[in-house]
């Protein structure tokens, strides 16, 4: 049975990520307040937005991403688990090893690495001018 709007292979997918952190659904405190922003009528009539506590932690996540209840209440169990486990796992977290991988890739180049760089490409087109068609004369 689909307990949020989402396919059962996602649902399946928070509920064992839920179970490998520890997260039970007993020690959720969730309640409902009125969204604000983009929805219209929608999120100005019905409580939208999601408030939920985990009781052990004393973590809170308040979600209004989407237009629907059920949605929300989807991503505020998502986002709680990835706070929970970055908090448990620290650096080997997901969002730990995103992040590191960004800084990777953002550090400027050793002197080394790239003269290396340079060189390849230089002898990749001299290569490439080896190729070429010769001209008729």
């Amino acid at each position: 049975m689909n307990v949020y709007p989402v396919s059962e292979k996602k649902q399946q997918g928070l509920a064992s990520q839920m179970a490998r952190i520890g997260i039970r659904e007993q020690d959720l405190e969730e309640s409902f307040v009125c969204s604000g922003g983009p929805g219209g009528q929608n999120v100005n009539k019905v409580s939208t937005c999601v408030v939920l506590k985990h009781r052990p932690t004393g973590l809170f996540i308040k979600c209004q991403k989407e237009r629907t209840q059920g949605m929300n209440r989807y991503w505020a169990r998502r986002m709680l688990t990835e706070k929970l486990e970055a908090r448990i796992l620290g650096r080997e977290s997901e969002a730990a090893k995103q992040i590191a991988k960004i800084r990777r890739q953002k550090r400027k180049r050793s002197k080394r690495a790239k003269d290396k760089m340079l060189d390849a490409k230089q002898r990749h087109g001299a290569l490439k001018k080896l190729r070429a068609q010769p001209a008729d004369e």
